[in-house]
This record gives structure tokens, C-alpha cells and sequence, in this order.
């Protein structure tokens, strides 16, 4: 068995806990930046550190940015009657490529999941709520637009009953999103087809 010295062992660790790693591709990702010396891993170090310091969360919409409010809630020309809710910051981004939308976001920060114990106090519901009732002008209609999965589809149908009682029309991401796909990795003309598609619910 191969033993590694433990900053190896520490730095296969910690990359192998980020979304979409596992420990083989951790430890590839040490040896590459092992193998190409001190620029690459300086250079990392220097991106991650400007990261670090330099993105906010706006605290309108919870969008990333380096500025708060986000471009997006900072924009007049943005349709203010018209909010888009997603799951994450990188749902904006796709929804924005399609030229298809006008109006302002809010993200939740994730989706229900009783098993990560991901409950409606850990998103940004409450202030969703509460964006929603002293909205001016008012918001005339939510579309919800979290991923055609099992939490996507909870969280869809969880925010709409909590949402109705505010007299908002709540809209649902309709054709184009087969169940089980991800926003994220949907295309321009797949999300245009969504948006328009959009159904009450």
C-alpha cells in the first residue's frame, strides 16, 4: 500500500469533499498541481483568496456578485413585477443566457432534503416571504424554477401552498425539462421553451 506524506494525504482529503470529486480524482488533481510546480499552485492560491474576498451575496436576491445589490436587483430596467426563483446562483446564470427573461430573481440557497436535513428554515424562504409582501411595485407573478427532480419538485410544490395565500400568481417551469435534469446543465433553447411554457400552479 502506497503511503503519502500527510500534506498529500491532507490535500487529497480536503478536494475530495467538494461537490463532484471523489478521492481518485482528488488525488489526480494533488499530483497535477504537485507535478506543475509553484506558479500553478500560486496562482490557484491568488484566485482563491480574490474569491474569497472580493464575492458578495446579495442580500436582496442571495445572487453572487462583487457588488451588493447584485447588477441584476440594482437594474431599473429589470421588470420588478416578475421574480424568478431558483436553487442556486449558477440557475441565474443559465436562466440569463437564454435572453428569454426580464425580471428579478431570488435564490433560495439549495432545495428541501429531509435526508441532509435541508429544511425550510435553512433557505432563504422567509425572506422570500417577506420580499414578496413589501414588494413595490408589487410582484404579479413567482415562477418557480428549481430542477425537475424529487427536492426540486418538493420545493416547487412546498413554496407554491405557502405562496398562494399572498395573492401572487405562482408559475411552474413547464416543457423542455425532462424529470431527473438539472438546470444548470440545460440548454439556451431548452430553458426558452421552459419559461414559455410556464404553467400555474
Amino acid at each position: 500500500m502506497i503511503t503519502y506524506p500527510d500534506q498529500i494525504k491532507k490535500a487529497i482529503d480536503t478536494l475530495a469533499r467538494l461537490p463532484g470529486l471523489g478521492p481518485k480524482s482528488a488525488e489526480r488533481l494533488v499530483f497535477y498541481l504537485v507535478k506543475n510546480g509553484n506558479h500553478t499552485v500560486d496562482t490557484l492560491l491568488e484566485q482563491l483568496s480574490s474569491l474569497r474576498k472580493e464575492i458578495r451575496v446579495c442580500s436582496t436576491c442571495g445572487n453572487i456578485g462583487t457588488t451588493d445589490p447584485c447588477p441584476i436587483c440594482a437594474n431599473a430596467k429589470r421588470d420588478a413585477s416578475l421574480l424568478c426563483v431558483v436553487a442556486e446562483p449558477q440557475d441565474v446564470s443559465v436562466i440569463e443566457k437564454t435572453g428569454d427573461y426580464s425580471g428579478r430573481y431570488h435564490v433560495l440557497g439549495g432545495v428541501l432534503n429531509p435526508v441532509n436535513q435541508i429544511t425550510p428554515e435553512k433557505l432563504r424562504i422567509a425572506p422570500l416571504i417577506q420580499r414578496i409582501k413589501t414588494a413595490q411595485p408589487k410582484i404579479a407573478e413567482i415562477i418557480i424554477a428549481t430542477n425537475p427532480d424529487l427536492e426540486g419538485e418538493s420545493t416547487a410544490m412546498y413554496l407554491a401552498r405557502h405562496l398562494k395565500p399572498l395573492n401572487v400568481k405562482v408559475t411552474r417551469l413547464a416543457k423542455g425539462l425532462p424529470m431527473g435534469a438539472t438546470i444548470e446543465y440545460a440548454d439556451e433553447v431548452t430553458l426558452s421553451s421552459a419559461l414559455k411554457g410556464r404553467q400555474s400552479m
